[in-house]
């Protein structure tokens, strides 16, 4: 387990360095979102956020719902953040202790060409089991990979989701 954990430590840390790299074009040949949890015991409350290529987004939902929005954009209007909030919603579900809970959309923000979003799962009892199923643009995109680190309690657990295993299991263990 420990030579597991290190590797998919590196697997982010990899994940995470070309990221940063690719945020600085304004194009990109690779497809990747990094997606953070972290549980706030005081608050009852997981904290989500998501990186995501905000180019990535407009072609999603473009594929999906057949409307040219313009994220990221100046001209950016409060339905395209809708329209996003809605396909987000259906593609990451967060089940915790065997109970789905349901995304509260909070803010998002443009950094270069990375569309941060950030989410809230409320009232969640002390986790000790989180399964994410996320399938962010891995219908849009075969060769996206989603980069998934999840912290409970101080302890960082992390996954890396593709098209054929879009789903990751972490637990509180002593």
């Amino acid at each position: 387990m420990h030579k597991n954990h290190n590797r998919s430590n590196y697997i982010v840390l990899l994940g995470a360095i070309l990221f940063v790299l690719c945020t600085s074009f304004a194009a990109h040949k690779f497809y990747v979102g990094i997606y953070q949890v972290a549980y706030a015991p005081a608050k009852k409350r997981l904290q989500i956020s998501m990186r995501l290529f905000v180019d990535d987004c407009n072609a999603a939902l473009y594929q999906n719902y057949h409307q040219k929005t313009k994220l990221g954009d100046k001209q950016e209007v409060a339905a395209e953040v809708s329209l996003l909030d809605t396909y987000i919603k259906s593609r990451f579900k967060v089940q915790i202790n065997g109970k789905f809970y349901a995304l509260h959309f909070k803010r998002k923000e443009l950094e270069n060409n990375v569309l941060i979003c950030y989410y809230t799962c409320e009232e969640v009892p002390k986790p000790n089991r989180v399964v994410i199923d996320n399938s962010m643009f891995t219908t849009e995109f075969p060769d996206q990979q989603n980069i998934l680190q999840v912290e409970l309690y101080g302890k960082k657990q992390s996954a890396l989701l593709t098209q054929n295993s879009s789903k990751a299991e972490f637990v509180d263990t002593p």
